[in-house]
């Protein structure tokens, strides 16, 4: 081959490449955002390294997070985490922010239906039903029920970049008449007394340094006799505190993820009865015969070198805000440790329980 042609053929590959790593394997499942539109939420593009420094500064000892001289400065920061990850987030993940069991012969994606339809189900949700989404960050559960049940849904996200967001996507798919968003904080919800159906919450309420605030609130808002589901992010029984492995795990769970310390398993279902739910069902839907959830998160090297060319990259030209590098590998790193808490069986982010506000309760 000759010098020019072989220069020509290597350029068209190398152009090719790009094309698919930022193009076509830079967007989500869903294609909810691609890796040249990138951005760190509602931050301007030269303060997200300071944001970053800051937030990193306040979890890096979760368990003191949780303490009453800071709590009440942990919603601030769990607005900061949604500002560096969302975009993140719809880039590799999709439009749904949350596990679910691996299904035989199913994609991710399907798997992940499957897991939020059971929501529905659980609540009994029909056309004429209103429910709230406790924590609805971008809206993918939201849509999945909502158009599963013919329910309205209410979604609240502390996030602002979120809300514009989801409701950007309910446009897209047709639901935004049956799909609202609300920006607020769900410790203190700006919802009258008994105006909902129905409530769920998916891996949300572990950003909140006590669970009865945010029980308490889905609890005021439900009508008398409304059913609560909830998806719990805990530690099981295995985990063990003398144990360094265990805590690194689930410190780095903590540290990564906006976490003011993780719950115990066995801490759920007290809080929800100290509020006035009565408990209808209790269940760890990552134990076997389920599959293991953390399969998706076992990304290869090269998959991980990729995006982080990618985002290198992007940063480079000042496409992508600088700081994003630093928030990937923040991510990456909580992956493992994420995984390593799924191995190991310590954690689990799908403690379910189903709970009911009395059908005597005052509204």
């Amino acid at each position: 081959m000759e010098p020019a042609t072989m220069a020509w053929t290597l350029a068209a590959a190398g152009f090719a490449l790009v094309y698919w790593f930022v193009w076509v394997m830079g967007a989500a499942e869903v294609q909810g955002k691609r890796a040249v539109d990138l951005q760190m939420g509602s931050i301007a593009d030269d303060k997200v390294g300071d944001r970053y420094s800051q937030y990193w500064s306040f979890f890096r000892s979760p368990k003191e997070t949780a303490a009453a001289a800071t709590a009440d400065k942990v919603p601030a920061f769990v607005d900061t985490f949604y500002n560096l990850v969302t975009d993140i987030y719809e880039w590799g993940w999709g439009q749904s922010f949350h596990f679910s069991p691996s299904l035989p012969g199913r994609s991710h994606r399907e798997a992940t239906r499957v897991h939020e339809e059971r929501v529905a189900d659980l609540l009994e949700a029909r056309p004429g039903k209103r429910l709230l989404d406790v924590g609805c960050g971008v809206g993918g559960p939201m849509r999945a029920i909502a158009a599963h049940s013919g329910s309205d849904v209410v979604g609240i996200t502390i996030n602002e970049y979120q809300v514009n967001r989801a409701r950007s996507h309910n446009r897209k798919a047709g639901l935004d008449a049956q799909c609202e968003v609300v920006c607020g904080n769900f410790m203190a919800m700006p919802f009258p007394d008994a105006s909902f159906d129905g409530a769920y919450s998916i891996e949300a309420t572990c950003h909140a340094p006590r669970l009865q605030d945010v029980y308490g609130e889905v609890f005021r808002v439900l009508k008398p006799g409304g059913l609560y589901v909830s998806y719990e992010w805990v530690t099981t029984p295995l985990y063990r505190a003398d144990d360094p492995e265990h805590v690194e795990a689930i410190h780095g769970i903590e540290r990564g993820d906006a976490l003011p310390g993780l719950r115990r398993q066995d801490e759920i279902a007290v809080v929800a009865k100290e509020v006035g739910f009565d408990v209808v069902k209790e269940l760890d839907l990552a134990l076997p015969p389920a599959l293991p959830w953390w399969t998706r998160l076992k990304m290869g090297r090269l998959s991980y070198w990729r995006n982080s060319l990618v985002i290198r990259a992007l940063t480079l030209l000042r496409v992508a805000p600088k700081g994003v590098s630093e928030v990937h590998e923040m991510l990456y790193e909580t992956a493992h440790h994420l995984t390593r808490g799924g191995e190991t069986g310590i954690f689990t982010p799908m403690h379910m329980v189903l709970l009911r506000k009395p059908a005597t309760a005052a509204e």
